[in-house]
């Protein structure tokens, strides 16, 4: 989850997301209250969860262990295969109105020649 998390595409649209969430909640009186209260119910529901679910996660430590290790070699060969999860996501939509702009002008020559 770290290395998932930790990559560029996810890490920066994770900020974006939370960006947007805190600037409506500041926004909208009413949501911000909503939105309060959903968080604490999540984080309530966390703690709870978390303290029944640690005697489970110990004794499944070993296996656990051996998914996340085959999970990484998986990443890492999808990281490989798609450099596009290495940028963020300010880079890629740069990235893609520039080629859509050069398709564009590309055509409007065509068609003007």
């Amino acid at each position: 989850v770290k290395e998932v998390a930790n990559l560029s595409l996810v890490s920066s649209a994770c900020d974006v997301v939370s960006a947007a969430y805190a600037s409506t909640k500041e926004s909208h009186p009413y949501l911000r209250s909503v939105c309060d209260a959903a968080e604490k119910g999540v984080q309530s529901v966390t703690e709870a969860t978390a303290s029944c679910v640690q005697p489970v996660l110990a004794t499944l430590e070993p296996h656990v262990a051996a998914a996340s290790e085959y999970a990484s070699k998986g990443l890492d060969k999808l990281g490989e295969k798609l450099p596009l999860l290495q940028k963020p996501v300010e880079q890629i939509l740069s990235d893609t109105k520039e080629l859509v702009s050069s398709r564009v002008a590309d055509v409007k020559d065509a068609v003007s020649s």
